[in-house]
């Protein structure tokens, strides 16, 4: 006659659950692109006379993140190791959330973009990358006479 429910719990880990898989599966574009669940996450921005990228990598050391561009975009790549012990030392791992292993980010850039003039700079865990336009690309007024 009474029915016993679920824990509260229980039915929040199945709802987290249905949402990751809903993620997993849906491939439409949203406002933000793709980038669901990729790694680093970049926020990429321009002015009127750059390209700025900002990647953002928390416990990374300079030496560690790679960034060229190549063929019109932009790379970021590195690993991340793992903090854990080995799995061999019988570790009983309850919950992995973070990222680890070999990443690779691409962003196509503009034709305007002065290769030769890119800068990284990374501080606090912030990879800010910043890409010079070319004056051809850029617009001006054109008075009439």
């Amino acid at each position: 006659m009474f029915r016993s429910f679920p824990s509260r719990d229980l039915l929040a880990e199945l709802d987290r659950l249905h949402k990751e898989s809903q993620q997993a599966f849906d491939l439409s574009p949203s406002i933000r692109g793709f980038s669901r669940g990729r790694f680093p996450v970049i926020d990429v921005g321009s002015t009127a006379n750059s390209i700025e990228v900002c990647a953002f990598l928390p416990g990374f050391q300079p030496a560690d993140i790679e960034v060229h561009v190549e063929r019109g975009a932009l790379v970021i790549a590195g690993e991340r190791k793992r903090d854990m012990p080995p799995k061999d030392e019988k570790l009983s791992e309850h919950i992995n959330e973070r990222f680890f292993g070999p990443f690779r980010r691409v962003v196509s850039l503009p034709d305007d973009v002065d290769t030769d003039a890119v800068e990284a700079k990374y501080r606090d865990g912030v990879l800010h990358v910043s890409m010079r336009r070319r004056a051809v690309g850029q617009s001006r007024r054109i008075d009439i006479q």
